[in-house]
């Protein structure tokens, strides 16, 4: 009997094991980027340099458990996430009701590279460097005219950042 315990705990072991791989690491990792959580220090650095006002519409691209999403809204903005990995987007809406941000923050499900963005004032994003030459363009694109694009450690490779603190980079859209 604790023979059967034992191997189904182990069974149950590698099956969580397995999806956290994929969907924690290797299936983000193929799309950008893996889940690092901001720090409560990086996360207000970016929602501020970021600007937002009420009647602006943010958006976090790749937006994992939602902190920078809830801080955007917190700060008036109507704010959304796009994030790939279901366990985070539910950690997410989780967060989001618990704040009493329903109506003002939204996270999808999905890809953000699928998504229209031209509607946002302000986006916020952390991608992995092969990504951002891509995702540049996709901006330039999609962005009205003066809209803020804040980048965390990985830079836009063909626009210059109009202020830079620290590792955090914000670029306004020509």
């Amino acid at each position: 009997m604790l023979g059967r315990v034992i191997a189904a705990v182990l069974t149950i072991a590698i099956v969580l094991a397995a999806f956290s791989l994929v969907f924690g690491f290797f299936f983000p990792l193929s799309r950008g980027a893996i889940f690092v959580p901001s720090t409560r220090e990086k996360t207000l650095l970016m929602s501020e340099m970021a600007e937002v006002e009420p009647g602006d519409r943010a958006v976090d691209l790749g937006s994992g458990d939602g902190r920078v999403v809830i801080e955007l809204a917190r700060r008036g903005a109507a704010a959304e996430g796009y994030e790939i990995n279901p366990v985070l987007v539910l950690v997410s809406r989780i967060a989001i009701r618990t704040a009493g941000l329903r109506g003002r923050a939204a996270i999808h499900w999905g890809s953000f590279w699928r998504a229209d963005l031209s509607r946002f004032d302000a986006v916020i994003v952390f991608q992995g460097s092969f990504v951002m030459r891509r995702l540049e363009s996709k901006l330039r694109r999609e962005l009205p005219r003066g809209a803020r694009v804040i980048s965390d450690y990985w830079r836009l490779p063909g626009l210059a950042a109009d202020t830079t603190r620290g590792t955090v980079y914000r670029y306004r859209m020509p």
